[in-house]
């Protein structure tokens, strides 16, 4: 573990051919994985870039504004390091959370502008960025409501990470832009080199498994007393094998199993008193907060659009789609944000009205027929399964992560703050830049 009073160093030294952005909305929370970095390769070696444009409430202003700022500003540290005497001739970006989809976005620009074609892209890596949204599987009636309360209390952004967005005129929602394979988007992510996700397996209620793993089946919900996991030779236990992440256990007696039910329902912990009687409370200081945030966002978005931001829009409002995209629901899926308690469809499930024209029911039938009761599909929509079918032709080097020792495994992954129950968030950012890095 580095030391814990080593300042961050980042930026480089004029020898440094190699510029790593790394991405969230605070640069605070980021500083741990440049630490990481740091430890392994020197200011000769690597240049380190924390984007600062979209810190702290900036992050309600959606994934385009957001990408438009982080592609502005690394277009300014490249003429910067160009100035100094510098010459930059590999890119790798790494984003967190919410910022794995704002640099999603920033690439396709990058790609469009022509300054991937100036570089050598190397690693495109994400820790626990929800990729298919935040959404919970659709089917019963609390993740109706989960959805409909979250995608109308954070802005835009929750408007784009719930799908309920039209892009501009699409007419389709962004995330599903950002996954169309013709889409400047993909195009540029394929030019990376290397393609990695850290995916928490249990314990993250901002991104869980599905979304964050891009997967259409969840082995981990609810499941983890009956499997053996394996792990990563040397990651202490912490990181699954993921060429082999579980095994099932044998069966225990129904009656063990029964018990075991009861008593985690009926034993009364100090945490479930305190909920109980927050509750209320934290809900209303939440929606508060909010709509506050949901009309300062509105105001930053307007002048964006008028043309009072820092730098001018148009030269970041550039044709979206290359081609023309050809959908073939008939050509099987290679490989779910869904709340803890997930819905999955069976060969029973009638279409809800989420899908329209026959192109999306064909896909939603061949999903159903897909399904197995060993392991079950998640009910996502058919934008979700396409952008699963698409996103997964990166062949994504995806490694599922199990931190034990803290119930916020969204913060832990990355280490956001030192804290010695964020251990294990280190056993991650040593395996990511010691052994996952491309220099």
């Amino acid at each position: 573990m580095p030391n814990e009073t080593e300042p961050i160093i980042v930026g480089g030294s004029a020898k440094t051919d190699h510029l790593c952005v790394l991405l969230w909305g605070s640069p605070k929370h980021m500083q741990n994985i440049a630490k990481s970095l740091r430890s392994h390769y020197s200011w000769d070696e690597l240049y380190l870039l924390l984007a600062q444009r979209n810190s702290g409430s900036l992050t309600y202003d959606g994934i385009e504004l957001g990408g438009e700022r982080v592609c502005a500003e690394i277009e300014e540290e490249l003429r910067s390091i160009t100035s100094q005497g510098g010459k930059i001739t590999k890119l790798s970006i790494v984003g967190y959370s919410m910022g794995g989809l704002v640099s999603r976005y920033a690439v396709g620009l990058l790609y469009a502008k022509g300054i991937l074609d100036t570089v050598e892209c190397m690693n495109f890596t994400t820790f626990a960025s929800p990729h298919l949204g935040v959404r919970s599987p659709l089917k019963s009636w609390h993740n109706k409501w989960s959805n409909f309360v979250g995608s109308r209390s954070l802005s835009m952004s929750g408007r784009q990470l719930f799908m309920i967005d039209k892009f501009r005129d699409t007419g389709r929602p962004l995330l599903s832009v950002l996954a169309d394979p013709a889409s400047i988007f993909m195009l540029g992510l394929r030019k990376f080199k290397r393609h990695t996700l850290y995916t928490n397996i249990v314990n993250d209620m901002s991104a869980v498994h599905y979304t964050t793993g891009i997967t259409k089946t969840d082995p981990y919900h609810r499941n983890l007393e009956n499997i053996n996991v394996n792990y990563l030779k040397g990651s202490k236990d912490v990181i699954l094998d993921p060429a082999n992440p579980i095994v099932p256990q044998p069966k225990l007696r129904s009656g063990a199993s029964v018990m075991s039910k009861v008593l985690h329902w009926t034993v009364p912990t100090p945490l479930m008193y305190i909920l109980t009687l927050c509750s209320p409370i934290i809900v209303v200081v939440f929606l508060c907060n909010s709509v506050v945030q949901t009309i300062r966002s509105s105001g930053r978005i307007k002048r964006h659009e008028m043309g009072q931001a820092a730098f001018s829009i148009d030269q970041y409002r550039v044709p979206l789609l290359i081609k023309e995209l050809r959908r073939d629901v008939e050509i099987a899926y290679d490989a779910p944000n869904s709340s803890q308690n997930p819905d999955f469809l069976s060969t029973e499930d009638e279409d809800d009205g989420n899908n329209e024209g026959p192109q999306e029911r064909s896909l939603m039938s061949r999903e159903r027929r897909l399904s197995t009761p060993t392991q079950p599909t998640l009910a996502l929509t058919a934008d979700q399964f396409e952008m699963i079918r698409s996103l997964d032709s990166l062949k994504w080097r995806k490694y599922p992560v199990w931190i034990h020792n803290h119930r916020h495994s969204h913060a832990a992954i990355i280490v956001r703050w030192d804290k010695e129950a964020f251990g294990e968030g280190w056993v991650v950012l040593n395996h990511f830049a010691d052994g996952e890095f491309l220099i």
